[in-house]
């Protein structure tokens, strides 16, 4: 996918813009006249080496010592990884991480790699394979983290959020746990990355339920962009603290091609706001104002592999488009509604309005899925979703009250049906990769 074609040309009395979808990109035609604002990230200027951006952090890291020296007298290493839902580069990550693992002395059979996986499903090993690479698989081992599974789970305390906090014992057995990921915008936690691989991602059920509870997600400041302040990430925070082991951090920051342009190492807090500053620079982006229809994505494969996760689209496009106006979403949802994200689905589909789903969140919580369901609903409160994908039966589209649409064609004119057609349309192609902003 040429990510770099996320620009716009003028044709005719159109203008067309490029919009991920999946592992391609659709041609996307909108009236050039009605087209407000094209908002898209800056471009990361200077050479991009993938691979030197991680060995750099590595050898400069923030707050602390070198990774070499970190791990020189350690026998049991644990990499804390993302899940297959995430554009995380493990491949990119894990290799030089391991290298210095092994350059102070610690040997294969001393370093397991940890699939955070949170309350998503664990992902069959053949998509292990994708996201993590077959050297990597057969060199050390895997393991997957199962929210679910109490006999895995050490329970720690609990946060001053009343969090019961319980984690893979996999992290407690070890001398050392790297936590690695990718630090983009998060629409409840401010950004991923850092102290997200331990709450959510190798943390227990309830303690993922308290932390995703529906008043926190209410919380005006759990949104995208805010860490201070936001109460999740707050209680993320704590929870790390609350681990009495070494850690040691190891994230990046990708371009609008996924490419990595920058990786931050060292201690986990400081390397890690180190690595949101940076970001910011480039994915806080101003639009002239609000507009009646925002088109958007979930920024291509993988973050749009299900309906569960274009909610992240949905939230994005929340920021930017009036009240009663009118969210255009393009996501393939290669695995429809979500793999085991059945209940997302019926919080949904079982509620005869938007108010009704967060009344039933409320007041029957902890629901499994329910924060991704309450986001949605919020939106829908507001306005309107049209969803566009070929993998999502229309019926389950209109059953959970969005409007789905197999065209960009068909969605942009009933979008415009909606609202009006002098409408004026704002257009983010990179969907949950980039904060845009208004002042009104």
């Amino acid at each position: 996918m040429r990510l770099d074609k996320l620009s716009a040309v003028r044709a005719a009395s159109t203008m067309i813009v490029f919009i991920p979808y999946g592992k391609t990109l659709i041609d996307l035609d909108l009236p050039d006249g009605k087209v407000l604002a094209i908002l898209r990230s800056r471009d990361f200027n200077g050479e991009i080496n993938e691979f030197r951006a991680v060995q750099e952090a590595l050898n400069n890291p923030i707050g602390c010592d070198r990774l070499m020296e970190a791990s020189s007298s350690k026998r049991s290493i644990c990499i804390i990884v993302s899940d297959y839902t995430r554009a995380t580069p493990n491949r990119i990550l894990l290799p030089p991480i391991i290298e210095s693992l092994k350059d102070a002395g610690v040997k294969s059979e001393g370093i397991k790699v940890l699939i955070a996986y949170g309350l998503h499903k664990p992902a069959p090993r053949e998509l292990a394979l994708e996201f993590l690479g077959k050297d990597i698989v057969e060199e050390v081992n895997v393991v997957d983290h199962d929210a679910e599974r109490e006999d895995d789970l050490t329970y720690i305390g609990k946060t001053s959020f009343g969090t019961k906090l319980s984690v893979n014992r996999q992290i407690i057995d070890s001398d050392l746990i790297i936590l690695t990921g990718l630090i983009e915008p998060h629409f409840f936690a401010g950004y991923s990355g850092g102290r997200k691989a331990i709450l959510p991602g190798v943390a227990g059920r309830e303690a993922i339920f308290n932390n995703h509870g529906f008043n926190m997600i209410m919380h005006p400041y759990a949104r995208y962009g805010f860490l201070e302040g936001n109460p999740i990430h707050e209680d993320m925070v704590e929870a790390v603290k609350m681990i009495r082991r070494q850690m040691y951090m190891v994230n990046v920051v990708i371009d609008k091609r996924h490419r990595v342009t920058r990786a931050f190492a060292g201690d986990v807090f400081k390397a890690h706001l180190t690595g949101v500053r940076f970001l910011d620079k480039y994915i806080r982006v101003k639009s002239p104002a609000k507009a009646d229809i925002v088109v958007t994505s979930n920024g291509g494969y993988p973050l749009d592999r299900d309906l569960y996760q274009a909610v992240k689209g949905m939230a994005t496009g929340e920021l930017v488009v009036k009240k009663g106006g009118v969210i255009v979403v393009f996501a393939e949802c290669v695995d429809g509604v979500g793999r085991g994200h059945e209940e997302f689905y019926h919080l949904m589909a079982e509620a005869k309005t938007p108010d009704e789903v967060l009344e039933r969140i409320r007041r029957e919580e902890p629901i499994k899925d329910q924060w991704q369901a309450q986001i949605m609903a919020r939106i829908l409160r507001e306005m309107r979703v049209i969803i566009v994908t070929k993998n999502v039966k229309h019926s389950v589209i209109e059953e959970m009250h969005m409007i789905p649409s197999s065209s960009p064609e068909e969605a942009i004119e009933e979008a415009r049906r909606i609202v009006r057609n002098d409408a004026k349309i704002i257009a983010i192609p990179e969907g949950p990769y980039i904060i845009p902003y208004a002042e009104d």
